[in-house]
């Protein structure tokens, strides 16, 4: 991956998106001293069946917030889009955008845009919606005639997005070595705590442990055999 920059944000739909693969790497970024914050579409209020929406919201959010914290990440913002019903159009791109020309990222970071994982998992909705968005709102930042409004609110255009990097790829292009990052991303991950339980009825640190280790073994085949974070670059 790229390392001459400075500041990344990451654009998701859910809490716990990043933590499925992508916090090792932000992780190692952090340590060496980069600057990442956080974007996510919704509050993931729809992800818990046992859960209330009303309830579930501000719980995930906090999960959210200290997940990010073990990673080396203070800034965490939603946009309040509703889960499970994210609608790809302007709506959408315009709040990227603005995030974007809030940040001023010189790499954003999202999740597999594509309809499946692997060629046959289908992907949801959301997911789709937004990484699509992401890649889209990437330009639409640095265009004044796009979103003007955004402008006549102090967000002034912000063209010095270099690369779109979309985790969970079918077609990896590059990878972040994920060693030095592997045991904050467990415990990143072990943050979703209530998701976790409602999801398994296997032990949470184990559960964490060898998802996240099989997904880094699994993606550092393509990458030198080293545990890795696997990415699929747009550059821009």
């Amino acid at each position: 991956m790229p390392d001459d920059w400075q500041r990344a944000l990451a654009v998701v739909a859910h809490p716990d998106d990043l933590e499925y693969g992508c916090a090792a790497a932000i992780a190692a970024w952090t340590d060496a001293g980069r600057e990442v914050s956080y974007v996510l579409a919704t509050r993931g209020e729809a992800g818990i069946d046992t859960v209330d929406p009303a309830r579930c919201g501000p719980l995930r959010e906090r999960e959210q917030r200290a997940s990010a914290a073990v990673v080396g990440v203070s800034e965490v913002a939603f946009l309040d889009h509703a889960d499970g019903v994210i609608e790809y159009g302007p709506a959408l791109r315009r709040d990227i955008a603005a995030a974007i020309r809030r940040h001023r990222p010189e790499l954003v970071v999202t999740l597999n845009h594509r309809d499946t994982w692997g060629g046959s998992a289908w992907n949801t909705p959301d997911h789709v919606a937004v990484g699509r968005a992401t890649l889209d709102a990437a330009g639409d930042a640095g265009n004044r005639w796009i979103f003007p409004e955004l402008t006549e609110q102090g967000l002034e255009p912000w063209d010095g997005v270099r690369w779109v990097a979309v985790a969970g790829s079918d077609a990896p292009t590059h990878a972040v070595d994920a060693t030095a990052g592997l045991e904050r991303a467990v415990r990143s991950l072990l943050e979703h705590r209530t998701y976790i339980e409602a999801l398994t009825d296997e032990d949470p640190e184990t559960y964490a442990r060898t998802l996240l280790t099989g997904f880094a073994e699994e993606a550092g085949k393509r990458f030198g055999n080293r545990p890795a974070v696997a990415f699929e670059l747009f550059p821009r």
